[in-house]
């Protein structure tokens, strides 16, 4: 037997890991000193005597008791279970130790059922096959032991129970040589006086501390010392009941947080019923080692982290070798922390396509999780940019609920990420009710997601996924100028064992606006369900189905200042003619299979189709007339189609070279994108902006453009992370595209352009990390995007944008970790941006020698002051302006302002009779910004916005109120091309309720 299995059982009793049941232990520093000693104890020991030295071995086959034959035919028949050929019993110091003989006890995956005193170990997948045949059975094995028995619960699953005598008895459990091990102690209690009946205690606070070796759950109860706990596993998961206990959260009945620690996925805490709170700790690959403490301030449980539990397994094989230091030698690294309802979040996948700490990725990556969406009561996702620097919202397709950004002063171009697959946002509507966050990542992105429109950065919305704990939320808001909205968020496991979960996200909104005649109608749809293929293996199939019907509706041309002397409401447009339609179907799969030595190595495969279609247009407000007192206009409509294919391979996974980690990731993309549209033109009467009279109808209305572009991409790409040394990481890779474009006028057959372009696009950055809480970084990355649509005069291809940034940032953890801020400096330069050839002879055909440049300061700060005061704020300086061009060198970018700031927080009170009472208030500053690129001398101006908001949790409901634009402020918006005024004074008032 090998010294790490000797060390096991001694190790684990010695330092009380694994299962606990009944006890209490000692917390704080002295208890860390023993932890030391006991180690060095256990080492020594190992090496002067077998680990079972001094137990009496026991062969009981002459007294077990034989039921059937069946287990005996079951193994004959079935050779996909796991065999049990022997059963015994050893004596223990403290009890007994129940080895089940199998060749490949490591497949014997025990789940705990326990049952007033007994201790009920399922295990799945396995049968007993004894010399003799039928079951096992052991009567008063050691005082406090009623009996011991194993037997076939049914065709495929193996049972362990043990009686004990007057409570139930402790158990752990180990692997060995042997076989599986269930060191069982029992608790003599029987001759204890019967305790009184408890009381149900409350549990009125859920936090998580880091540790050394990973967090600390605490449970905030006065009763902590008295509460009985009832330890159980299933799968990864390891469940804790409490007993004559019930959560009452300022929040409601329920704590969750996600990936809280390397190794650990989720932890929930949850009312399971009237008298008992349940506790999940999922782990990733395995089942979390948890410890239960006790302290004044109530049950404390730590759990170890992956890193942790890699160090306990990579011991060397003999104290006398010499070896490398190995990566579990290293300090532990604490990925995510906070509690529920937090606003900071620690780790993201955008960045890197690996969940990868945000303090170590060279890049300023802001994280927008869905507590910050309800807190301000968001109903529109690019109002998200308010809270995210260097980040300006652009108004979209005539009002359309999608997404549009400036980023670092670039337009994307609506162009975003759904769950990391791409999606030409101009036409796709987008429901919030369904996000779990979303992912800011700002500078070039080709590295990862190819051709790019915008160098300044690309946005990701991620779903909410399936939980494997019932949770079940509706929510109702009704708000200023008739707006009406309710959604419901539904999920939990569809079958028993868990095998498969679903996750149904339902929204309706039906509303007017503070702008005539204008209103919209939106419901949507949207199931996941996903499926475990295997043990390390899940499969994901998820549907969105959203329909979005609404006034289409661009605001005032930017040509003439008088449209900021019209009131905010006044429509330029024609109420009957102007409308909008779209419906958008997307659908994902997405397999993920874990493999190799300690599941170190990940195979991702996804597949997505995003489909929208529909039309929109009316009459159109293009300029207003030189008399400054009427506007002139347009009909226009357009049948718009959009169509998206990606197919994902990737392999990613975490080995060492010596003393130094790699975490690598390798992948291919194939993709397919194509936008249709039908455009239709016809004229249209002017009208007087400031008395309108409407009514006019469109003349000579004849298609304009039937059109389609789009094009196919091969991908190739490399990333490694490389940690040279704990506080020393090098992010190094590049992706390879070949891109085919093409632009063809569908009514006549002609092909306008077709381009093939291919692009190596890199990216290195390094992070140095001089303390735990601080982050030095910096990085190079670049972006292309291909050129279709303009011609030269000799009617040659242009070659793709490219952009290149540099970037250098620090990020810093204050507060204990409670709070952290990224303050970063970027510099980007796009090249081979196209102008109009400056020839007036050819002024219909454009050149490649416009270059952009921008840069500037960025600072970012979030999480939590102080137990229940959270906060978001950033503060932005951008210089965005044209570097190089003919006719348009040092113009400001549109949209851009020099200076913005932003600033939302929220206190609740943490204790007392308004315990659950919370307020909100929020600024925003944004300075004044060109209406377009041109410079037309129609700047957009500044503005200071307040909002405010009073909410009130408790148990499981949530009241709130959301004032927006406390003060009435009249603001504006940039489209690039049209200045869009914003919403006055709103309120909005929302229910919620969790059951």
């Amino acid at each position: 037997m090998s010294i790490n299995m000797q060390l096991e059982p001694l190790f684990k009793s010695l330092l009380i890991t694994g299962s606990v049941q009944g006890e209490t232990r000692m917390k704080g520093g002295l208890m860390s000193e023993i932890r030391s000693v006991a180690l060095a104890l256990a080492v020594i020991s190992s090496l002067v005597q077998p680990a079972h030295a001094g137990t009496q071995t026991a062969e009981l086959s002459s007294q077990k008791s034989h039921s059937t034959r069946a287990a005996q035919l079951l193994v004959q028949s079935s050779d996909n279970v796991n065999k049990v050929t022997g059963v015994k019993i050893n004596s223990t110091d403290k009890g007994i130790e129940i080895i089940l003989e199998s060749a490949n006890a490591e497949a014997l995956k025990p789940v705990n059922n326990n049952q007033g005193n007994s201790y009920i170990a399922d295990i799945p997948n396995a049968v007993l096959a004894l010399d003799k045949g039928g079951n096992f059975t052991q009567n008063n094995p050691a005082p406090g032991i009623v009996s011991v028995s194993v037997t076939q619960a049914n065709t495929n699953t193996l049972r362990v129970t043990v009686i004990g005598e007057g409570s139930l008895p402790n158990t752990e459990l180990f692997d060995s040589d042997q076989g599986l091990i269930f060191a069982v102690t029992p608790i003599a209690s029987a001759t204890k006086p019967q305790q009184p009946t408890q009381a149900v205690a409350e549990v009125t606070g859920v936090k998580l501390n880091p540790t050394n070796n990973g967090l600390e759950i605490i449970l905030t109860t006065p009763d902590g010392e008295k509460l009985p706990v009832l330890p159980k596993t299933e799968g990864n998961t390891y469940i804790i009941e409490i007993n004559s206990a019930q959560l009452r959260l300022p929040s409601g009945g329920t704590f969750r947080q996600e990936k809280p620690i390397a190794g650990v996925s989720e932890i929930t805490v949850t009312n399971s019923d009237a008298n008992t709170i349940r506790m999940a700790v999922i782990g990733v690959d395995s089942i979390p080692k948890v410890e239960l403490f006790d302290s004044d301030q109530g049950l404390i449980f730590g759990v170890a982290s992956a890193a942790s539990s890699t160090q306990a397994q990579t011991q060397p094989q003999t104290p006398t070798e010499p070896t490398q230091p190995s990566a579990s030698d290293e300090p532990i690294e604490l990925t995510v922390t906070g509690e529920q309802d937090g606003y900071r979040v620690q780790d993201s996948s955008t960045a890197t396509k690996i969940d990868v700490p945000l303090r170590d990725i060279p890049a300023s990556v802001q994280v927008i999780p869905k507590e910050i969406i309800q807190d301000r009561q968001v109903v529109r996702l690019n109002e998200l940019a308010d809270n995210v620097s260097g980040v300006r919202r652009q108004e979209t397709y005539g009002g359309l609920a999608s997404q549009g950004y400036f980023i670092r002063g670039f337009e994307t171009g609506f162009e975003n990420l759904r769950n990391g697959f791409k999606d030409f946002g101009f036409i796709s509507p987008r429901d919030v009710s369904s996000i779990e966050r979303v992912e800011f990542l700002k500078g070039p992105a080709s590295i990862l997601y190819g051709s790019i429109s915008s160098p300044g950065g690309v946005v990701n919305t991620i779903t909410k996924q399936p939980l494997s704990d019932p949770f079940y939320q509706i929510n109702g808001t009704i708000g200023s100028d008739d707006f009406y909205r309710t959604s419901i968020d539904l999920t939990g496991p569809l079958v028993e064992n868990r095998s498969a979960l679903y996750r149904l996200n339902l929204a309706y909104e039906n509303a007017d606006s503070f702008r005539d005649f204008v209103n919209n109608e939106s419901t949507y749809i949207g199931p996941i369900i996903t499926v475990k293929a295997g043990e390390n293996t899940d499969i994901t199939f998820g549907y969105e189905y959203q329909k979005y019907d609404y006034t289409f509706d661009r605001g005032f041309p930017n040509n003439n200042r008088v449209v900021f002397d019209l009131p905010i409401n006044r429509f330029l447009d024609e109420p009957s003619l102007n409308r909008g339609e779209f419906t958008s179907n997307n659908f994902t799969y997405v397999l993920e299979s874990k493999f190799g030595y300690n599941n170190n190595w990940k195979f991702r495969q996804g597949f997505n189709v995003i489909n929208v279609n529909g039309s929109a247009g009316g009459t159109q407000a293009n300029s207003i007339n030189e008399d400054g007192l009427t506007v002139a206009r347009e009909y226009r409509v357009s049948n718009d189609k959009s169509n998206n294919i990606s197919f994902q391979n990737e392999i990613s996974g975490k080995f060492n070279t010596g003393s130094i980690r790699h975490n690598i990731l390798v992948g291919l993309e194939l993709s397919n994108y194509s936008f249709q549209y039908d455009f239709y033109r016809g004229t249209i009467a002017d009208l007087n902006i400031f008395n309108p009279v409407y009514g006019a109808q469109p003349e000579s209305v004849e298609r304009a453009f039937f059109e389609k572009y789009g094009g196919s991409n091969i991908a190739l790409y490399l990333q490694n992370l490389v940690e040279i040394t704990p506080n020393l990481k090098l992010l190094a890779g590049g992706r390879f595209d070949w891109v085919d474009s093409f632009y063809r006028n569908l009514e006549t057959g002609a092909t306008n352009n077709e381009t093939s372009d291919s692009k190596f696009s890199p990216r290195v950055g390094i992070v140095y990390q001089p303390t735990d809480s601080t982050s030095i970084y910096g990085s190079w990355t670049n972006s292309f995007n291909p050129q279709i649509f303009g011609r030269s005069i000799n009617n040659e291809a242009f070659k793709p944008e490219t952009a290149k940034q540099f970037e250098v940032g620090i990020k810093q953890e204050f507060l204990d970790n409670r709070l952290s801020a990224t303050l970063a400096y970027f510099n980007i330069t796009k090249k081979n941006v196209l102008t109009t050839d400056p020839d007036p002879a050819n002024s219909d055909f454009q050149i490649q020698t416009g270059e952009q440049k921008s840069s500037g300061v960025e600072l970012d700060v979030v999480g939590e002051i102080l137990p229940g005061w959270k906060i978001i704020g950033t503060y932005t300086y951008t210089d965005a302006f044209v570097s190089e061009d003919p006719i348009l060198v040092n113009n400001r970018l549109a949209g851009v302002p020099y200076n913005s700031a932003s600033l939302w927080t929220t206190y609740q009170l943490q204790k007392g009779n308004l315990q659950g009472l919370g307020l909100g208030f929020g600024l925003v500053y944004v300075g004044q910004r060109e209406s377009d690129i041109s410079n037309n001398n129609v700047k957009i101006p500044s503005y200071l916005r307040t909002d405010a908001s009073i909410f009130y949790k408790r148990d499981r409901w949530r009241v709130g109120v959301n004032i927006k634009n406390l003060f009435d402020t009249k603001y504006y918006e940039s489209q690039g091309f049209y200045i869009v005024p914003a919403a006055p004074f709103t309120v909005l008032g929302t229910v919620s309720l969790e059951f």
